[in-house]
């Protein structure tokens, strides 16, 4: 009789490649995921299919690129109307849930191919975000920033304002161990335990708060950093709050509440093998550990993410394999890739138009992926092999070549034969774009860096002041109506 089948992907959101310490990462705390790379395949190049959430996602359930599925960026402007691979492995009979944050950015609430769905996502209903409905029947009822506060505070390290046992990374951990723990061995099974953190804000909880103090060095930042930057994070500094100049204590600070996050994740990772491990399932389970995409976190004096430099577009990939040894794969590989891989080891025919492939099929050489953001006048495109990158902007009109990882030194020339080689390959690349509401309008660069280091705009309006005035004591009035400039412009750096 043919055993049941278990797949568990856990994800997080926004974590780099570069954040475990058995791959590297000295100021690191990770004893369950340094555990299991001894036992798994590493994949030490794995790229995201798109430097934002929503649109690596689909990637990665959908096994397209974004061109093809339509997502180029967080909008609900989709072109892919599929289940993915969620819905070909129920079909396939599986048990399928998913657990945490999904960012299904077109028609949110619905449960796209899966069986079951238990949501921590800040949905804008309440009632259909099973963590809210939690915290909601708790004494902690008055928190709504659960994630952390966002706006100006989005890059400011905070302290969450929940105990340890409320927290989303806890939640998350609980549900999935509770799943576990009910798990059916004879049935079928594909589980996702998705964490919205490391995503800023970055806000632990007590006493995860405090491990990494002065462990973490300066971000990466060569003399030629703003040679390397493109239009989009020139805007995103700006709506950040980092343009309006460098504060190393900041940003180091910054870094040890990111990795803290990282290793509040880390132990929810132990206590969910624990579970695998105390019912004798955890060896014959596939179990694949990745993050959508990376941060930046003051690298090239700059936040956030939209950028193809390897802070963001590399992402970690550990896949346990069952009946294979650990190793270490240094194949360039992507993402979308997962789709394949899954649904070859349940057994499941793989559609026909494909741009991922099975990871274990040695038959599946290549020499380059791909990844997007945005389309049109504003996208920002990248083909990378196993030794070098060709990224091009449009906003900025301008490729960049780099040879040697992870030096990332421009060294683009039109008269170099990769070079010319590389562009057709991603021009081509660029040419089967068929996302809808392309940019059309021209970016004007040179504005933008004129205003540069003396805008600064708030991240996002206070659209939950409602929420937050009904928290104030009675009898105590704002205005609602209030117009807030976010704005300024009166602070200018000296020259």
């Amino acid at each position: 009789m043919t055993k049941a089948k278990r797949i568990l992907l856990i994800m997080t959101d926004q974590q780099r490649w570069d954040t475990i310490h058995a791959l590297g990462c000295k100021g690191a705390i990770t004893p369950n995921l340094d555990q299991l790379t001894r036992e798994c395949t590493v994949f030490e190049k794995c790229y995201t299919p798109s430097p934002v959430c929503a649109p690596a996602r689909l990637s990665m359930y959908s096994g397209l690129y974004p061109g093809k599925h339509g997502s180029t960026n967080n909008s609900p402007d989709i072109l892919y109307t599929g289940n993915g691979m969620y819905g070909m492995l129920s079909e396939a009979g599986y048990r399928t849930c998913s657990i945490g944050k999904m960012h299904f950015v077109r028609d949110r609430y619905d449960l796209h191919g899966l069986k079951e769905r238990i949501t921590q996502e800040e949905l804008p209903d309440p009632s259909a975000d099973d963590y809210t409905k939690f915290l909601l029947e708790t004494e902690y009822d008055y928190v709504i920033d659960y994630n952390g506060q966002r706006s100006e505070m989005y890059y400011i390290p905070q302290i969450s304002q929940l105990p340890q046992k409320y927290h989303p990374t806890q939640w998350i951990g609980d549900k999935t161990v509770e799943f576990l723990e009910g798990l059916n061995p004879e049935e079928p099974t594909f589980l996702m335990a998705s964490f919205i953190h490391p995503h800023p804000p970055y806000a632990p909880p007590v006493p995860w708060n405090k491990l990494h103090r002065s462990e973490m060095l300066l971000p990466f930042a060569p003399d030629n950093s703003q040679d390397l930057i493109s239009y989009h994070n020139y805007k995103q500094n700006m709506y950040k709050g980092l343009s309006a100049g460098v504060d190393n204590h900041l940003l180091t600070l910054m870094k040890d509440y990111y990795y803290s996050c990282i290793t509040f994740v880390d132990y929810q990772i132990g206590r969910i093998f624990q579970a695998l491990k105390k019912r004798g399932l955890y060896d014959d389970t596939l179990i694949i550990f990745t993050s959508d995409h990376g941060e930046l976190l003051g690298d090239y004096h700059c936040l956030g993410k939209r950028t193809m430099l390897d802070a963001v577009a590399k992402v970690p990939l550990l896949v346990k394999y069952p009946g294979k040894d650990a190793s270490h794969c240094t194949d360039v590989c992507s993402l979308l890739d997962l789709m394949p891989t899954i649904l070859n080891y349940a057994g499941i025919p793989l559609p026909q138009e494909l741009d991922g492939q099975n990871l274990f099929c040695a038959n599946n050489a290549r020499e380059f992926v791909y990844s997007q953001y945005s389309s049109g006048t504003t996208g920002l495109y990248m083909i990378v092999s196993n030794n070098d990158k060709l990224i091009y902007s449009a906003a900025d009109q301008r490729y960049w070549y780099f040879e040697h990882f992870p030096e990332e030194k421009d060294q683009y020339s039109p008269a170099n034969p990769r070079c010319v080689h590389m562009k057709k390959l991603l021009n081509e690349f660029i040419a089967c774009d068929c996302s809808l509401n392309k940019e059309k309008e021209a970016v004007d660069m040179e504005q933008i860096r004129q205003n540069y280091h003396y805008t600064l705009i708030k991240q996002d309006s206070v659209k939950r002041m409602a929420d937050e005035k009904a928290q104030l004591p009675p009898g105590y009035e704002i205005d609602l109506d209030i117009q807030y400039t976010w704005k300024h412009e009166t602070w200018k750096r000296d020259k």
